[in-house]
């Protein structure tokens, strides 16, 4: 009886393992991992999204203003449009991870040079995909115009400032006071930068999409809730600008020193919170105090050479450093010019002092608003 009893157990459990062998419900995730015999095209054009796995550098990929820059970038950009996806770009800081990235389908292509873009091991629709689509009139286009990498801004320059003798910076000052608070800044530092970003022109328009008194990127006056059709509003972007300084601020808010924090909030704002953040790293790394811009401001600009932005503890690659540095630098200087010449006026509530004229009997400002004014002036 109990050999019976023995044979039939062994014949239920040999038949329960057979059903969970083979049904889905038991199924574990590396089994069901099995069932996939590849990721290929047409996985990707169904996910939407195509991750390609690069180096940075400035012939490879870089952000610079929000913005995807460098060769490789472009590239894989235009190729992902023509299959209908989304590019992702992951950074590695050594060939030797983006291959390992890319044997764990981390990545789909490893976008170095091309026409040999690197695929995976049985992704021969992709491979055929970016053969067929690599023509050299095509690619020498997207390399023509990725070699263009001057920034520049449509703008009509104002004076530095309207009216010396009486104090006035520009047409928008009452702005600047307005908002200062907003930024936790002088607002006369506010204008400063006002005039490096646009000259006082708000119609300023740059080539990367930056619109204007401040510059705002697109996704910037997203972020601070400016609706499309009131980005180059004067009072909307300056009080967009501020919202965002005071964000970036944070990000150095255990830097005590307010001038300091100052510095480091105008180089986030121009060259991206990572970057600035990247160079302290650096700093750090190097002896020096990464709460001091003197002592971080070099390496800001070591971020262009690859021995430093490719460095293992940089996480944001390489950048345009020099024109951050400049920007901090000629910002600072100005709002000390500025300091020495207009009333600092803490609050919007006083206006500085207008030159004023008699007319008709009624005494009335003389000071033109900025759209007046041209640079000969």
């Amino acid at each position: 009886m109990k050999t019976h009893l023995l044979l039939l157990f062994l014949l239920v459990s040999c038949t329960a393992k057979q059903e969970k062998d083979t049904s889905v419900l038991f199924a574990t995730d590396a089994e069901e991992a099995d069932t996939l015999q590849y990721y290929d095209l047409h996985e990707i054009q169904a996910s939407g999204t195509i991750i390609a796995g690069t180096l940075s550098g400035p012939d490879t990929y870089y952000e610079y203003h929000g913005n995807g820059m460098g060769l490789q970038y472009k590239l894989a950009e235009a190729f992902a449009q023509s299959i209908g996806v989304v590019l992702q770009m992951e950074i590695s800081p050594d060939t030797a991870s983006l291959l390992r990235k890319l044997e764990a389908g981390e990545i789909d292509f490893i976008a170095l040079e091309m026409p040999k873009w690197q695929v995976r091991e049985g992704e021969s629709l992709l491979k055929k995909a970016i053969a067929e689509w690599w023509q050299p009139e095509r690619v020498k286009q997207i390399e023509s115009s990725a070699s263009n990498t001057t920034v520049t801004v449509r703008r009509h320059m104002r004076p530095v400032m309207q009216d010396a003798a009486h104090g006035i910076i520009s047409a928008y000052d009452d702005l600047f006071r307005k908002y200062s608070s907003s930024a936790g800044w002088d607002w006369r530092l506010l204008a400063a930068m006002c005039y490096q970003e646009s000259g006082f022109d708000p119609n300023a328009v740059s080539s990367m999409g930056a619109m204007g008194l401040m510059q705002l990127m697109p996704s910037t006056a997203d972020a601070m809730g400016v609706p499309s059709d009131k980005r180059f509003d004067p009072e909307q972007n300056i009080a967009a600008s501020a919202r965002y300084i005071r964000k970036v601020s944070q990000s150095f808010s255990d830097i005590k020193d307010g001038e300091e924090r100052t510095r480091f909030t105008l180089a986030a704002y121009n060259g991206g919170v990572g970057h600035v953040q990247d160079a302290q790293t650096l700093a750090r790394k190097n002896g020096r105090n990464h709460q001091v811009w003197q002592e971080v401001a070099p390496f800001i600009l070591r971020l262009s050479e690859p021995r430093y932005y490719r460095d293992p503890d940089v996480l944001n690659g390489y950048m345009r450093g020099s024109e951050t540095e400049a920007y901090v630098r000629l910002i600072m200087s100005r709002w000390n010019q500025y300091r020495g010449s207009a009333r600092s006026y803490s609050s919007g509530s006083t206006p500085a002092p207008a030159r004023k004229s008699l007319q008709d009997g009624e005494y009335k400002s003389v000071v033109k608003p900025a759209e007046e004014w041209t640079p000969e002036e």
